[in-house]
């Protein structure tokens, strides 16, 4: 376990964003392997046998969502959703920035798998810079017949598009995406159906994140069978962190799936700034569960241990917090987030993160009480479960609840002297 370069071997090359250097390294070569010498289904075969899981958050068996798409007569579409918007979340703008053809030759192989002969780059807006890299890209692919008709005379057509998004954090729920690429307002869709069935201008359609295509040359190149061989059982291959926070080094890094959370912290970070004390980690994004200390030290990076936690690897941002860290103001920060980037479609996201946001601002203004707290915790509970169309109220309440139950007493320093618990309340009066 630990680090284990596999998408990120060539990233540090200055010029590691060309088509020259992709190829001197022996960029696209799965792809011609991919197109003479397998069928859609071996690669399809080859990447549920390879076990990789989507890398956007849910985690789910790449091989299996393409081989949900029906043989149909119907256009089908391949989205890459690039709307890289979780706090927390920078691994996919390195990819994008440093390696736009290996996101490109995984999916061209991946619009094969699912026959697909059109495809999307869906950019999050402001990043102007990869947006600029990945459409550089597109143009030297079409100019050396790695797009377009007849890729590599092989008679596969697959043409690319790159489509820049607006801002807006809801349009990484893969239909609000599909939405917004029609020209619509970027709001989720009821399911089902589901997009493999009806997606993009009511076609079949896969949608999958930057990191999973960039994985899928390499499952090509080295067949699946010795890519399950990287990470656990369960969770395979290799998975890039984005680690921030109260850390001595903060950045992006590989890593084998099922390293030791502290090994990343300490081992392979250097450990906490200023040497201080861990208090938490928010081990994937800003919509996954605190971990407390205890739970960090027993905690590997798989999918499996981190939901044994009853959290979430989600997006791969792993934001650490040392014993200085406030809690009360950054749970703020967060359901602020979320309270701002609801898209309003569904009542209880639209006045709950409201709410949520509303009665935190007063507890962090030191105005609360314990029915403020009663409160928050009871409105949070009819926000989550099925309640929405998407699952953006239930990112809001877990990036909440979570750490007012196991922080409580932090929570309670900041309430109105008259509400804190007892032995506070003395304490105010003996300091008075």
């Amino acid at each position: 376990m630990g680090l284990r370069k596999l998408l990120t071997t060539h990233i540090d090359h200055p010029e590691s964003h060309s088509l020259s250097h992709y190829q001197s390294v022996g960029g696209y070569v799965s792809l011609k392997k991919a197109l003479t010498d397998l069928s859609a289904e071996q690669i399809i075969n080859e990447v549920k046998t390879s076990g990789l899981r989507g890398r956007g958050g849910a985690g789910f068996p790449t091989g299996n969502k393409w081989s949900f798409i029906p043989k149909t007569d119907k256009p089908k579409y391949l989205i890459c959703n690039g709307d890289e918007g979780e706090p927390g979340t920078f691994k996919d703008r390195l990819l994008i920035e440093k390696a736009p053809h290996m996101l490109i030759e995984g999916m061209i192989i991946a619009a094969k798998a699912i026959d697909s002969h059109q495809g999307y780059i869906y950019i999050r807006g402001e990043f102007m810079k990869g947006i600029a890299i990945v459409e550089k890209a597109v143009e030297e692919a079409y100019a050396q017949n790695l797009l377009g008709k007849n890729i590599l005379g092989s008679g596969y057509d697959f043409n690319l598009a790159v489509y820049s998004g607006a801002g807006a954090y809801i349009c990484g729920e893969e239909s609000a995406l599909i939405n917004s690429l029609e020209g619509r307002r970027g709001h989720p869709r009821l399911k089902p159906p589901f997009p493999a069935v009806s997606g993009l201008y009511s076609c079949p359609t896969v949608v999958n994140n930057v990191e999973t295509f960039c994985n899928v040359p390499h499952i090509i190149a080295m067949t699946g069978e010795e890519y399950k061989k990287i990470g656990t059982e369960k969770s395979p291959g290799t998975r890039l962190f984005a680690v921030s926070g109260h850390v001595k080094k903060r950045g992006i890094y590989e890593v084998e799936m099922g390293t030791p959370l502290k090994e990343l912290i300490y081992d392979i970070c250097g450990g906490i700034q200023n040497d201080k004390a861990l208090k938490a980690v928010i081990p994937g994004g800003s919509s996954s569960p605190i971990l407390n200390a205890e739970e960090v030290a027993i905690a590997t990076m798989d999918y499996e241990s981190i939901a044994s936690l009853k959290s979430m690897l989600g997006s791969g941002a792993v934001i650490i917090l040392s014993e200085e860290a406030d809690l009360v103001e950054t749970t703020f920060r967060l359901a602020e987030f979320y309270s701002h980037e609801s898209c309003g479609q569904c009542t209880p996201c639209r006045e709950g993160t409201h709410w949520v946001k509303d009665i935190l601002h007063k507890i962090r203004e030191g105005e609360g009480t314990e029915k403020d707290m009663d409160l928050l915790l009871s409105i949070t509970r009819n926000m989550e479960g099925g309640t929405t169309i998407c699952p953006l109220a239930d990112a809001c309440v877990m990036a909440v609840r979570p750490t007012m139950q196991k922080f409580k007493n932090e929570f309670q320093k900041r309430l109105k002297v008259s509400d804190k618990p007892s032995e506070e309340k003395q304490s105010v009066v003996h300091a008075g």
